[in-house]
């Protein structure tokens, strides 16, 4: 079945709350503990619209099996050529080359937007997936956080990881 990776639109938000709201409840990934509603979505994602920042679904036939944004780094102007990026797949949909495509999309949207760097923050939960992901394009650790956050019992680590936009030459 084709894969179409495509801006967000306020049908996909269900999704991807239910999307989330899975590594809420059942993961370390997030340091969230209460999963948002649709409507926190709609107003982020307006937010982000707002920015001329992108939010992107992955949709596999009907049915959104993956999204990623780019959202501000830091709220000081000095910070606005950089951006946080964030990635999600659907429960079972990972191993897939989904994540791949949609943070290389990403990439590709945050040039356009005019970001130079991407910043990954990403919570060291014993899984090098997401690290390995983000090595695979063109991300490079930048330093990591000890100690830092409190979920489901544990005391975990984010790794930072960045990319500079401008060094991928036109593979991102």
């Amino acid at each position: 079945m084709d894969v179409a990776i495509r801006p967000a639109i306020e049908a996909d938000l269900p999704a991807v709350a239910e999307i989330f709201g899975h590594y809420v409840r059942e993961s370390v990934v997030t340091f969230e503990t209460v999963p948002p509603s649709q409507a926190y979505w709609r107003t982020f994602r307006s937010g982000l619209d707002d920015r001329g920042l992108p939010f992107l679904v992955c949709r596999r036939g009907e049915e959104v099996v993956g999204y990623a944004y780019a959202a501000p780094w830091r709220p000081k102007p000095a910070y606005r050529s950089t951006a946080e990026s964030t990635v999600y797949l659907a429960p079972g949909r990972t191993g897939q080359g989904l994540g791949r495509r949609l943070l290389t999309a990403l990439q590709q949207s945050c040039r356009k937007a005019e970001v130079e760097q991407m910043i990954a923050v990403i919570a060291d939960s014993g899984d090098p997936a997401s690290a390995a992901l983000h090595r695979a394009c063109g991300f490079t650790e930048a330093g990591r956080l000890r100690g830092v956050g409190h979920k489901h019992g544990r005391v975990l680590d984010t790794i930072l990881m960045q990319c500079d936009l401008a060094s991928l030459n036109g593979a991102a």
